[in-house]
């Protein structure tokens, strides 16, 4: 029996490569491909699905992880791998709160993506140890605390201390002293520096 599949992927050379993928063997039929979460989502609750690739981030509309906990709302035996290339600190772990069955890095993960399909259809929940290290200034990404990741997410954001403080129940002397902590850690000069190559390097986005 062959698995149907749905690829959500906004990137078109990246949807072309997971299209030949999945093509290239007998066990798996594309049904549809879509640059967008929205579409998949709609065809995905309306047609017999086995299996998901699913990006994260898509311009202007639904993330991946949002169509993926929609997915799962409607029908858990979806099988579901999200594929992204962001470092994002807090993917996996919400991807792990959805019931997301796999997670696959673009860019890094050795195993091909293949691989991850076959193992995910057998059953196996495929994750990485942890996101790729990216150097954000003069820290790995992975040095942050998760409260520091926190406050990154608000900044980015654009948010001020006051409304960050707000947001997350803490207050706003707190707040200044964990940004303080992570421009020292860091080494750059200002919020706004940090919250531009925060975004830029994909280390605080949320999906």
């Amino acid at each position: 029996m062959a698995y149907h599949v749905v690829i959500a992927e906004d990137f078109k050379m990246i949807r072309q490569v997971f299209e030949d993928a999945v093509n290239q063997t007998e066990e798996y039929i594309l049904d549809q491909s879509f640059a967008n979460a929205e579409d998949a989502v709609a065809y995905i609750l309306e047609n017999p699905v086995d299996l998901v690739l699913m990006d994260v981030l898509f311009p202007g509309g639904m993330s991946g992880l949002e169509a993926a906990e929609m997915i799962k709302q409607k029908n858990a035996g979806i099988r579901i791998i999200i594929v992204t290339s962001m470092p994002e600190l807090s993917y996996i772990h919400r991807a792990k709160e959805i019931g997301v069955d796999s997670f696959w890095y673009k860019e890094v993960q050795e195993q091909p993506i293949l691989e991850i399909m076959d193992r995910t259809m057998s059953g196996e929940s495929v994750y990485p140890g942890s996101p790729p290290k990216v150097m954000l200034g003069e820290a790995v990404s992975t040095e942050f605390t998760e409260r520091e990741i926190d406050i990154l997410h608000e900044l980015v954001g654009g948010a001020s201390n006051k409304e960050i403080g707000e947001l997350l129940g803490i207050s706003e002397s707190t707040v200044k002293m964990h940004i303080t902590n992570i421009l020292q850690k860091t080494g750059y000069r200002s919020r706004l520096e940090l919250a531009v190559r925060a975004r830029h390097l994909g280390v605080a986005i949320k999906g």
